[in-house]
């Protein structure tokens, strides 16, 4: 029982740690190229409602494989 709730605390600290480094990486293409980024954002705001919803749902997909295959293979 006692290892599990370390797991717990381990768990935990993983996802903020994850959550840092999309932070850190998000927030590289404002701090060392904010023009192409605002074209970026500019260029994306004209884009169709579906397009941005597959796109974000395909992120959505490739993020939880990888978190599957992480967690399952994580060990190797």
């Amino acid at each position: 029982m006692l290892s599990a709730f370390f797991l717990g605390i381990r768990m935990k600290t993983s996802i903020w740690m994850a959550l840092a480094l999309v932070l850190v990486l998000e927030g590289l293409g404002p701090m060392f190229m904010p023009r192409a980024w605002r074209r970026m954002i500019l260029t994306m705001t004209r884009l169709p409602d579906r397009l941005l919803h597959r796109f974000g749902g395909g992120l959505v997909v490739a993020g939880m494989v990888i978190y599957c295959m992480l967690s399952l293979h994580g060990n190797l």
